[in-house]
């Protein structure tokens, strides 16, 4: 493996300063010529605000603390500060105009700050594609050590393995007891707990991650940090609770010891009123507009096998109320018939099989872009589901449910989710159910979005669908 040495995080941020400027500069200029068309005596001090604009421009989002190494190319934190900082830009320029009277062309001001934000938000994406590609080739990685037991350090080697994404390469772990060695977590196992600071040099790592244990109190911890203290060596520490992040969790100081607060998910109230709204209004828009794509599915469904062109099946939705699910029809009309004679290719409680004898050859197609789920736009409008969220199961699955898995039911079921985005039908049980209790854990509106966005490139792809 190439290895990149920790430089790669000061060079991507060199980079998205960079990246800040040219934005900054373009919105300017921008903004010059669609407000003043021409060269007048007022274009003078906006041609010299527009310069000004990127030095400006890179302090706000420097105080917004958009360009730490934490958010390079993770989670949706580093555009959120970035927005922010738009918002705090423009109602600064705002009051202080007001304050100090001066006389600012608001077309200017509309044009400018708006562009200047959309713009750098666009840019940080297309840098962090790029920066994921690289991590792909486990390059741009940071080198982790992982602490703790057997069982927890192989679950954090597994995830990170599969999601390069995330920029953390487990290059070793330290165990807690001396006879593991011969255990087999993934990677080597390379001392014990005593050992962290010097596998750490020994591994030429720059993180070191800290699993749930009890060995590893509030005491052992502080004694670890400042061990690593004289090599900057970052430490991460996972709490027991797990698949809980974002606004959920805060850091309150008590009695000197800083606790890890929950809040409770959101899963009623005024929040949940909005997602209800926003649902039916986004799939009412789409039935609209996918009206003719409907027509030419539907006869290419009847001409190409004999049949109705959609399939109803019962599914169980929130609270475990059973609705009538609308997809179009993918298989031949005897296929619950021959299910039996078929064997699943995967363990657990959903059925599925790669290459499916029962799936037409249109239907083939149909599912590898999941143009058969377009009708389920009903269901939403309907209430039945939402644009995002678990997998709507069957009953039979649903009988065959443990009471933690039951709390899928807990919320309406979506037409895509984190299973959608994350391998789809290549998943496991155990990863699928993962995945839709971490969604239902941290759901916001900004996570459905997100989730859509990356819908587009999955169903484009057609990886994971059969």
């Amino acid at each position: 493996m190439k290895r990149v040495g920790p430089g790669w995080a000061a060079r991507y941020r060199a980079t998205v300063v960079v990246s800040d400027i040219l934005c900054a500069l373009l919105a300017g200029g921008v903004a010059v010529v669609v407000r003043f068309g021409e060269v007048t005596p007022y274009v003078e001090p906006y041609a010299l605000s527009s310069a000004a604009l990127p030095f400006l421009w890179v302090v706000v989002v420097g105080l917004s603390r958009a360009y730490e190494p934490r958010f390079a190319g993770v989670g949706s934190e580093e555009f959120r500060r970035v927005a922010r900082a738009g918002v705090m830009l423009t109602a600064a320029v705002a009051v202080v105009a007001y304050a100090t009277k001066i006389d600012v062309a608001r077309g200017y001001v509309i044009i400018a700050l708006p562009l200047m934000t959309v713009l750098t938000l666009l840019a940080r994406y297309a840098l962090r594609r790029r920066l994921h590609r690289k991590r792909a080739r486990l390059q741009c990685m940071r080198r982790v050590i992982a602490v703790g037991h057997q069982g927890s350090v192989a679950d954090l080697v597994r995830l990170l393995q599969k999601e390069r994404y995330h920029g953390m390469h487990i290059v070793g772990a330290c165990l807690p007891d001396e006879g593991s060695c011969a255990a087999d977590v993934g990677v080597p196992v390379l001392g014990g707990f005593s050992d962290v600071p010097l596998v750490v040099a020994q591994a030429q790592a720059d993180t070191v991650a800290v699993l749930a244990c009890p060995e590893l109190d509030g005491s052992a911890l502080r004694r670890l940090a400042w061990r690593l203290e004289k090599s900057r060596t970052d430490l991460v520490v996972a709490p027991a609770l797990m698949e809980v992040a974002g606004p959920r969790t805060t850091i309150r100081p008590v009695a000197g010891m800083p606790l890890l607060h929950v809040e409770h998910p959101e899963l009623a109230g005024g929040r949940r009123l909005v997602k209800n709204v926003f649902d039916r209004v986004v799939a009412g828009l789409g039935l609209l507009l996918v009206s003719p794509l409907f027509l030419l599915i539907a006869v290419a469904v009847r001409v190409t096998s004999p049949g109705p062109a959609f399939f109803r099946q019962t599914r169980v939705g929130k609270d475990g109320r059973t609705f009538t699910i609308v997809k179009f029809r993918t298989m031949g009309v005897d296929a619950e018939s021959r299910k039996v004679e078929l064997a699943s290719d995967i363990d657990g409680v959903l059925f599925k099989i790669k290459h499916d004898p029962r799936v037409t050859r249109v239907g083939a197609f149909l599912r590898r872009h999941s143009l058969d789920e377009l009708p389920q736009l009903v269901n939403v409008v309907k209430g039945d589901m939402s644009l995002v969220g678990p997998r709507p199961p069957l009953p039979e699955e649903v009988a065959r449910y443990g009471d933690d898995v039951r709390r899928r039911l807990l919320v309406r079921p979506g037409m895509t989710g984190l299973w959608q985005v994350s391998g789809r039908s290549d998943l496991s049980w155990e990863e699928a159910v993962r995945l839709d209790l971490r969604y239902m854990e941290n759901w916001s509106l900004t996570l459905d979005l997100q989730i859509m966005w990356k819908t587009w490139s999955a169903v484009a792809r057609g990886s994971g669908a059969y």
